[in-house]
């Protein structure tokens, strides 16, 4: 029995991503759930929604749909193409799919490929509502267990390690990309695929936010130490900025603990770390603040500003893997 992710692993994109494209060309008004998505976003980015509160808020655009089930046949009949070659030629009667994305949308393409075994997200057609949580990660073993009561597979596929579960339950795992196979722990990823999953998940755009707050407090706290220094503007540039950088430090590391990196326990040891992950961001910005002090004019506030714009990536990968590096 081979068991597959099904989408960018026997489907050449995301169904889900490309039926929401659809229904938003086609049913215009789906539009009006946009605002309360991305809001639904934010609060998912910042740890407050889980994926599957998410994703419920995401799919409310189905109300809006008045025939679901045309909807979605439609779809596959201009994305069926789709199914890669690869899954074409080795496809067997006891294949199981299993799939985050919802099993109104797999069902008809599945029963298309005569895939009889499907496990996907219980979603609602009508409503968005889910029964039970998303199915991702390790809740795709224990709906397997819950429904098929297997324990182990010949071989799973898949696009993403956040599959490693299945994958440790298979006597063999690929990793899939377009029609090209590779062995789970032979896969190596790109550098273009590093920075992706370093830089595209909810864990930095917190970290931008939380970093926006935290310039706001330096540049803050650098105008007001500015006005109480005189003497050389240079010397007094530099000065203010490290004054306000080292009291904005203090804020952004209670605020990158609690919300970004989800640690709850604040630590003298802990902070220590936190302000030595910050000696290249703050080498980067007050290099910044001297060069713009010394061949420009601009205002204080606008040196502070661009320089701690700048330093946000660095500080962001020294402080993941040093600071706040987990054990797994």
């Amino acid at each position: 029995m081979n068991i597959y992710d099904f989408d960018k692993t026997i489907y050449d994109g995301d169904s889900t991503a490309g039926f929401v494209k659809y229904c938003s060309k086609h049913y215009k008004k789906a539009y009006i759930t946009i605002i309360p998505t991305l809001w639904a976003f934010f609060l998912y980015m910042i740890g407050i929604y889980t994926k599957t509160q998410f994703k419920e808020k995401m799919y409310r655009f189905l109300k809006y749909i008045p025939d679901i089930d045309s909807a979605v046949k439609d779809y596959w009949d201009t994305h069926e193409q789709n199914i890669l070659d690869y899954y074409k030629k080795q496809h067997r009667e006891d294949d199981i799919i299993i799939s985050a994305s919802p099993e109104f949308l797999l069902r008809p393409i599945c029963d298309r490929l005569g895939i009889k075994h499907l496990i996907a997200s219980r979603v609602d057609k009508h409503t968005g509502k889910y029964t039970g949580e998303n199915c991702w990660g390790a809740e795709k073993v224990i709906r397997l267990k819950d429904e098929y009561g297997i324990g182990r597979c010949d071989s799973f596929y898949s696009d993403s390690f956040s599959d490693t579960p299945l994958a440790d339950i298979a006597d063999k795992a690929y990793i899939v990309r377009r029609n090209d196979l590779t062995p789970w722990h032979e896969y190596k990823e790109s550098t273009g695929e590093k920075l992706k999953h370093m830089f595209l998940n909810p864990e930095f755009l917190v970290f931008i936010i939380v970093g926006g707050i935290n310039t706001v407090a330096c540049v803050a706290l650098a105008t007001i130490f500015r006005s109480f220094i005189n003497g050389d503007p240079i010397v007094a540039d530099n000065i203010s900025f490290a004054l306000g950088y080292l009291g904005a430090n203090i804020i952004g590391y209670i605020l990158n603990s609690l919300i970004t990196f989800k640690d709850k326990k604040l630590s003298i040891l802990k902070y220590f770390k936190f302000f030595i992950s910050y000696i290249p961001n703050f080498c980067i910005q007050q290099g910044i603040v001297w060069l713009c002090s010394t061949f420009t004019t601009l205002p204080m506030l606008v040196k502070s500003a661009a320089a701690a714009i700048i330093g946000i990536p660095v500080t962001f990968v020294i402080m993941k893997i040093f600071t706040f590096k987990k054990k797994d």
